[in-house]
C-alpha cells in the first residue's frame, strides 16, 4: 500500500510539473518594436530632383533538410544600407511579406531617413515562423539621383551544437 502512495505522489508531482513548464507564455517576437525607429523618422523633402525606387529581398525564415517534412528554422538579419558617403536617403515602406503573398507586418510608420554610410537592422526571430521558405521584404526609397541606391541584403543563419548555417541574398530594384 505504502509503495502505490509514494508511486502516485511521484505521479501526481511529475503530472503537475509538466503542467508547469507546458504553461508558458507566448514569446514577444524581440526584433519587432515600432519605436525602435522613432529616432530616424524623417520627412521627405519635396524635390522634383529626388529619384523613387523600389527594392525586393528574399528571406528564408526556415528551410528544408532531406525532405519536405523536416525543415529548420533561421534567424534572418535584414540589413538596409545608405552606400552614399555624402547624402542621405529616405525608406518610406519596410513591408515583411509571408511565402503566400500576405503582409506580415509594416516595419515603420513613416519614412526613415539613412545618414551617408549609416546603416540599420531588421532581425526576424528564429522562434518567428511567420514568414516560411519564401517569404519577403518590399522596400521602397527615395535619393537623390547622382548618388547610389541604398542597398538592401539578408544574412540567414542557425546555430545548432558545433553545426552552423549561414547564407545571403541581396536585394533587387523591381521599379
Amino acid at each position: 500500500m505504502r509503495s502505490h502512495l509514494k508511486i502516485y505522489k511521484l505521479t501526481a508531482f511529475l503530472f503537475l510539473f509538466g503542467m508547469l513548464l507546458g504553461c508558458e507564455e507566448p514569446k514577444e517576437i524581440s526584433s519587432y518594436s515600432p519605436n525602435h525607429w522613432e529616432n530616424h523618422y524623417a520627412d521627405i523633402p519635396q524635390m522634383d530632383s529626388l529619384q523613387s525606387g523600389i527594392t525586393y529581398l528574399s528571406i528564408y525564415s526556415h528551410i528544408y533538410s532531406l525532405t519536405l517534412a523536416t525543415s529548420h528554422n533561421l534567424t534572418a538579419m535584414v540589413s538596409l544600407r545608405n552606400v552614399s558617403k555624402t547624402d542621405t536617403i529616405y525608406i518610406s515602406t519596410a513591408d515583411y511579406y509571408s511565402t503566400e503573398g500576405e503582409l506580415i507586418r509594416h516595419y515603420f510608420k513613416k519614412p526613415i531617413y539613412l545618414k551617408p554610410l549609416e546603416t540599420v537592422e531588421i532581425v526576424i526571430d528564429e522562434t518567428d515562423e511567420h514568414g516560411g521558405s519564401g517569404a519577403n521584404f518590399i522596400f521602397e526609397w527615395t535619393t537623390k539621383p547622382t548618388i547610389p541606391e541604398p542597398l538592401f541584403e539578408a544574412i540567414m543563419t542557425s546555430l545548432r551544437g558545433s553545426q552552423g548555417l549561414s547564407f545571403t541574398t541581396i536585394g533587387r530594384r523591381i521599379e
